[in-house]
């Protein structure tokens, strides 16, 4: 399996959008998290949210094709819950539905990384450090704010045993660890 220095070698190779770096960073961050939180592989759960789009910028017009890029460029590089992770995480495409915790995580990881940048974004300081966990639970019930935020998707935390409110606090934690990384 590749280390996670070589994973981000590989992701800045093969994406040159900042704020794509910046968002596999911040799933990447969730991912630990809840591998913490769930007694899993942090490096298998950290290297999952790291590398799910890696293929994005090549697949953004072809939906059909993200995730299974992603897995041919990977293939052998990582074990293969990681690629089965990656290709669930776009399932309504690929058809590789998620079943397993890591898949789940992924999807809920992936989903509400945005819904906890659009509310830094939103405060004075447009600072991590300045979102609660209060302010998450307000903007996820409502739904005219960043409407790109899967609420659904956020959702099935439930799935892999962690209630909203925890799942939200893990996955604002987890990112406020990395908020100068994140530029937040």
């Amino acid at each position: 399996m590749i280390t996670r220095e070589e994973a981000l070698a590989f992701l800045r190779k093969y994406i040159r959008d900042e704020n794509l770096i910046k968002h596999s960073l911040a799933v990447e961050a969730i991912m630990r998290g809840l591998a913490r939180r769930l007694g899993r592989d942090e490096e298998i759960w950290g290297l999952t949210g790291l590398l799910h789009d890696l293929d994005y910028e090549y697949t953004q017009d072809d939906p059909m094709e993200h995730g299974v890029v992603a897995c041919e460029m990977l293939k052998g590089l990582v074990p293969e819950e990681i690629l089965d992770a990656i290709k669930a995480h776009n399932y309504k495409y690929t058809s590789q539905m998620p079943t397993r915790s890591l898949e789940k995580a992924l999807i809920a990881a992936d989903a509400v990384s945005g819904l906890i940048i659009a509310t830094a974004l939103v405060m004075p300081s447009k600072k991590l450090s300045e979102v609660r966990v209060e302010t998450l639970m307000k903007k996820f019930d409502d739904k005219s704010f960043a409407r790109g935020a899967d609420r659904r998707k956020i959702s099935i935390c439930y799935d892999f045993g962690i209630p909203l409110k925890e799942f939200l606090e893990i996955s604002l934690k987890s990112l406020q660890a990395i908020a100068d990384d994140l530029g937040l």
